[in-house]
């Protein structure tokens, strides 16, 4: 305790200084009262930062977190289907020690939104966080996130790679979520385009055998300094790593062996009017990223099969990603950690490879949406077991709070996944919700997805008959009772869009 009141009076110092005009005078009673308030949440803050610190240190039996996140890998992984052409096997070889989810979806279909609202546990819909560039730190200042619950806890959290989004050099991520971080290492591109395309896109357009050794690869990189954090003897300190794997994220480099593996590669499933019964809603919400489909159609037609070239690309990345975390892996093996580390791995959304006319995510269809989502619970789900209740991301954080006995968190909007890792066909009442930019939703139940955007138009697909959600069903009057049970879950109040970030100026650095 007396650290506790040492705590408590350099925050009343502090808070009283700020409290102070440029004339010396003070505040007027309403902030004041607002002081007191701010100041008791700071007192609570310290008080459970210091009793969590102080459980998780002395408990022996804390288990170890390893918390993999995997950028754009879509759901045509042999993971989730055996006849998918794109072979996953450090996937399939961590599902064999948990539990699969086979029906997961991210939050939302873009990097920032999704990761935002899966490290919070709190929906765009609830922040304000729709889009890439959005202040996500600034729209929750107080939110901790699930980094920093373990901190609290007393746990080491370190991490490496792409956790939080990563343009603007770095000015999304979380200092004050880890202990010690490695930030991705730089991206490097080749002199000129590798696929001969100069004039479609940025260079994020490319793909081609890059680079000639994969040491010199962002992933490796994360994945060494993961494997050198799990060599390390244990410190008697709980640890918490997340590993932030970068692709298969465009530019579709990977080194050649990769490419080798799938220079036959089959194109994905399209139907060519596949447009023709959207809604006009859609037609808004993809207006911005149709030249991608548009740009790789001119690009096949100057050169024939650059198409396919892409998609052998993207699946090259694909198994590169899961080489690298084959190595975190083998390294977690060789731990005394092995048989006590909590093992998470989820992909912030999935990718579109020309389904549906459309490139990228972005979309609030299946195939930007559906996710590999692992989850090893030592002692709480059974090894190699299968859920296929549809479930979504915001579900990550207090499933992780309940996993690791950390006090539970009332604010989180999804529910802990704890009873359907104990039992794979327990009840669940809750589908699966997925938003992209404000007004525009989805719902994932077992058969079917339904989604309303913006502007009042529908999309019904009903799984069973069509995986592919080619025929919509939302304008037929005998679906009117399931568009009515899936429109429920549909928030009814939506936070206003928060500003973009332009460049956070760094925090002062908090000594821990």
């Amino acid at each position: 305790m007396p650290l506790f009141f040492a705590a408590s009076q350099i925050l009343v110092m502090t808070e009283l200084k700020s409290a102070n005009n440029g004339n010396g005078m003070m505040m007027d009673r309403m902030n004041l009262i607002e002081l007191r308030d701010r100041l008791t949440t700071l007192f609570g803050i310290v008080i459970l930062g210091l009793s969590g610190a102080a459980s998780a240190a002395e408990d022996a039996d804390a288990p170890d977190v390893l918390f993999i996140v995997v950028d754009d890998m879509n759901d045509w992984i042999s993971l989730l289907d055996p006849d998918a052409p794109i072979k996953t096997p450090n996937l399939e070889r961590l599902a064999r020690r948990g539990m699969l989810f086979t029906r997961a979806y991210c939050a939302s279909p873009a990097c920032n939104p999704s990761r935002a609202a899966t490290l919070t546990g709190l929906r765009p819909s609830t922040t304000g966080v729709y889009g890439n560039k959005s202040d996500w730190r600034g729209a929750v200042p107080d939110r901790r996130t699930i980094m920093q619950q373990f901190m609290v806890a007393g746990y080491d959290v370190r991490g490496a790679g792409k956790i939080f989004h990563h343009h603007l050099g770095g000015a999304f991520h979380d200092d004050e979520s880890f202990r010690n971080f490695q930030p991705m290492r730089p991206q490097k591109y080749p002199p000129n385009k590798l696929n001969g395309a100069p004039e479609y896109g940025s260079p994020n357009t490319d793909w081609g055998q890059w680079p000639s050794r994969e040491e010199d690869s962002i992933d490796f990189h994360t994945a060494s300094y993961c494997v050198g954090v799990l060599s390390r003897p244990a410190s008697g300190q709980p640890l918490f790593l997340a590993c932030g794997i970068y692709k298969p994220h465009s530019p579709f480099f990977a080194p050649a062996d990769y490419h080798n593996a799938y220079g036959d590669i089959a194109l994905p499933a399209r139907k060519e009017d596949d447009w023709r019964d959207l809604p006009a809603g859609a037609a808004s919400l993809l207006r911005s990223t149709k030249w991608f489909w548009q740009g790789m159609m001119n690009v096949e037609k100057k050169q024939e099969g650059s198409y396919q070239n892409f998609i052998q690309a993207y699946a090259a990345c694909t198994a590169f990603a899961d080489a690298q975390i084959g190595r975190v892996l083998d390294a977690l093996d060789k731990s005394p950690r092995r048989d006590s580390t909590i093992v998470v791995l989820w992909s912030d959304h999935g990718f579109h490879l020309g389904e549906k006319d459309h490139i990228e995510k972005f979309a609030l269809w299946e195939k930007s949406n559906h996710i590999p989502f692992i989850v090893v619970a030592p002692s709480v789900a059974k090894p190699g077991s299968r859920c296929r209740r549809p479930v979504d991301m915001t579900s990550l954080y207090p499933t992780l709070l309940e996993l690791c006995g950390l006090p539970a968190d009332a604010n989180c909007d999804g529910d802990s996944l704890v009873p359907l890792l104990r039992d794979p066909n327990a009840k669940w009442i809750s589908p699966a919700m997925m938003t992209y930019m404000r007004g525009n939703h989805a719902v994932r139940s077992d058969r079917w997805r339904y989604i309303r955007y913006a502007d009042g138009s529908e999309e019904l697909y009903d799984h069973d008959a069509d995986p592919n959600e080619w025929h919509n069903l939302a304008g037929q009057k005998r679906y009117a009772e399931v568009i009515a049970s899936h429109s429920k879950w549909l928030p009814t109040t939506e936070a206003k869009q928060v500003p973009d970030l332009k460049r956070r100026q760094p925090r002062p650095e908090i000594k821990r």
